[in-house]
């Protein structure tokens, strides 16, 4: 064989490796481009319609001390947001679940035990939502439609079956991580860099929070919105 035609085949050859990994990383791409959409096309909501709103999505199976004084800070500039209640700590809980719910707040659905509900099947999926649906129930009488998957994690089987209890499965637009990082100012930044209406603000009940819920909400006033629950937020202001 020449040396001309053995140098073309090598050329051939590393075109279509070139090419061959070209595509590789453009499936790639478009997987991860897609990764929050479950297999079946369904997907949960990271914010709402509205221009002028935002929502504080406390979630809750801890920190019950300081729930008390999140709703005061709330009542001081009379907004009202949406507390995602475990069905575990209501069950424990239900004088405070009561407080909440008396103060004007929604309540969502957090499951009952903080299951990894990507991992569960249909029927373990609809017990942890059904079983917080009946906890909450039984204190206060109402039905729940909102639904935030424990850990943020979900799959089409937890979308699928929450769609089928009648509930719309909720995410979250900013992450304050307070769960994490104690640090009220951190928390703070978080909560309201480059607000917009619309925005999700994902925190729970702790020390940190409570220290940096005022600032928060003056954030959220200073820049022309106010904080309502969920169901509002996804909904468009126009008439």
């Amino acid at each position: 064989m020449s040396r001309s035609k053995v140098k073309f085949l090598r050329i051939l050859g590393n075109i279509v490796i070139c090419a061959t990994v070209a595509v590789v990383l453009a499936l790639s791409v478009n997987v991860g481009g897609n990764a929050k959409v479950s297999a079946q096309g369904r997907q949960p909501l990271y914010s709402g319609k509205s221009a002028t709103k935002v929502s504080l999505m406390i979630n809750v199976y801890w920190g019950t001390e300081y729930i008390q004084p999140m709703l005061d800070i709330l009542d001081k500039y009379s907004f009202k947001t949406t507390f995602f209640v475990g069905g575990s700590w209501v069950d424990g809980n239900p004088d405070m679940l009561k407080k909440i719910a008396d103060a004007g707040h929604e309540i969502g659905n957090h499951g009952y035990y903080h299951k990894d509900h990507k991992k569960l099947d249909a029927a373990y999926n609809r017990k942890e939502i059904s079983s917080a649906h009946d906890a909450v129930k039984d204190v206060l009488g109402i039905d729940m439609n909102l639904f935030a998957p424990p850990s943020g994690s979900f799959g089409d089987t937890a979308l699928g079956v929450a769609e089928e209890l009648g509930y719309r499965s909720i995410m979250w637009t900013r992450d304050t991580i307070d769960w994490r990082d104690h640090d009220s100012e951190i928390i703070y930044k978080r909560a309201v860099k480059n607000i917009k209406g619309g925005d999700l603000i994902l925190m729970h009940p702790t020390d940190s929070t409570v220290k940096a819920l005022e600032n928060i909400l003056q954030a959220v006033t200073d820049a022309g919105l106010k904080v309502a629950p969920v169901s509002e937020v996804l909904e468009s202001d126009m008439v």
